[in-house]
């Protein structure tokens, strides 16, 4: 998908996901929400949800896709990567990253974006997966950012 028609999908998105979730106040239903909008309108995505962190381990939340780690060994993949940096993670091929905790041997590219409360604190990441090489950018990051604050900072 080209980076316009991936920014207008997003918009969609997006716009779609503040309505939806604007009303409800519990951050697990806003992130089961926004994982099955994102998993169904865009193309390529193999595997996403959102990893959350709870006393400084991260746990499997709501996902959509095939049966994922429940719990990620501290400091290693591209979760905590995302996580230590305090940033957006962009892995064009998984099979070259060091650390990499393969959950599913399907999944090729990868993309991290710390969620963050109205404080600024990491509280969980989204975490999506894809089946192609190079699948996301900055266009993916930025717009994930945006809507994982939806989750803590409405």
């Amino acid at each position: 998908m080209n980076n316009e028609k991936k920014r207008v999908r997003y918009q969609r998105i997006y716009k779609q996901a503040e309505e939806l979730i604007t009303p409800v106040p519990f951050a697990i239903s806003r992130m089961a929400t926004i994982t099955a909008l994102l998993h169904y309108k865009m193309d390529n995505f193999f595997w996403t949800g959102f990893y959350i962190l709870e006393n400084g381990e991260l746990y499997a939340g709501p996902y959509q896709g095939p049966v994922a780690c429940l719990h990620l060994q501290k400091g290693t993949g591209v979760c905590w990567s995302a996580v230590n940096k305090n940033d957006a993670e962009i892995v064009p091929n998984v099979h070259e990253f060091p650390g990499h905790i393969a959950c599913s041997e399907a999944s090729n590219s990868e993309i991290v974006v710390p969620v963050r409360d109205k404080a600024g604190t990491i509280k969980a990441v989204i975490d999506i997966d894809s089946r192609e090489y190079n699948n996301f950018n900055e266009t993916d990051a930025h717009v994930l950012e945006q809507l994982g604050n939806l989750i803590y900072q409405l």
